[in-house]
């Protein structure tokens, strides 16, 4: 009989997190929970254990803190029943950049890229060695739409697309597989926590949805998953025009329209 792997889920106590770790669970997986709220992450992993029968283990944690993010390095370094990370803590951007505070420009960008680089680079050695493991980083749609106004937000998130690319590069050919899942607007708890009002939005997608559909194409080893993105097709040209952008670029001299000054 084959075992599962275990699937560590950051940012579980709600959400998206949440729906993750209920989804695995229903598939048979056992689970390593972690989030800053104990108690939340108590009361849904005593849950899914009576719903479900699986082990599940909570993990208190700041994935801010410096010893925190330490430790599930850790644990993702050293426990071999680990097969599936999903990255998926992060916060969103409250107010435009100029309004922005160091102490807050540095909460973000620890949660939203240093503490996801770091966690999946912790694990990925493992993976690569036993050739199997999925790491599955959620970004947004935001990362490629600088126009929604939410400028530090949408950088980390363009980050976690391109980390995720990059990573698939380097770790797929060793039997590791890597998946960026971009939600749009969606029903969950980091929108009040920025001080924004999810009503005022004209289309929100619910979690469940969400999450059934990023599985969708966690099944079908899709690369980058995109949910809300009605035709499929515009994700394929825009890629294919990032491709032949840089098959335009010439390093060892400057375009003919910089020749010459204005």
């Amino acid at each position: 009989m084959t075992t599962l792997p275990t699937v560590l889920i950051t940012g579980a106590s709600s959400g998206i997190g949440a729906t993750y770790a209920d989804r695995f669970a229903r598939r048979g997986h056992d689970l390593v929970l972690v989030a800053r709220d104990k108690a939340r992450l108590d009361a849904l992993a005593a849950r899914l254990r009576k719903d479900n029968g699986v082990a599940v283990d909570v993990l208190q944690a700041d994935l801010t803190a410096p010893a925190d993010l330490a430790a599930l390095e850790t644990r993702l370094r050293d426990d071999a029943r680990i097969g599936i990370l999903i990255n998926n803590a992060g916060m969103a951007q409250s107010g435009s950049f100029a309004a922005q505070t160091a102490a807050g420009i540095d909460r973000l960008l620890a949660l939203n890229t240093t503490a996801l680089t770091r966690l999946a680079a912790a694990v990925a050695p493992r993976f690569v060695q036993s050739g199997t493991g999925a790491i599955v980083n959620i970004g947004s749609v935001v990362g490629f739409a600088p126009e929604l106004g939410m400028s530090i937000y949408g950088a980390t998130k363009a980050f976690v697309l391109f980390l995720s690319q990059g990573l698939n590069l380097e770790l797929s050919p060793k039997g590791v597989y890597v998946q960026a899942v971009l939600p749009a607007a969606t029903r969950t708890e980091i929108w009040e926590r920025a001080g924004i009002d999810i009503n005022v939005l004209p289309e929100v997608m619910e979690v469940s949805e969400l999450v059934d559909a990023a599985l969708v194409g966690f099944d079908r080893r899709e690369l980058v998953t995109i949910p809300p993105l009605q035709v499929a097709e515009r994700w394929d040209a825009l890629d294919a025009a990032r491709q032949g952008l840089m098959s335009d670029v010439r390093q060892a001299h400057a375009a003919e329209r910089y020749q010459q000054a204005a």
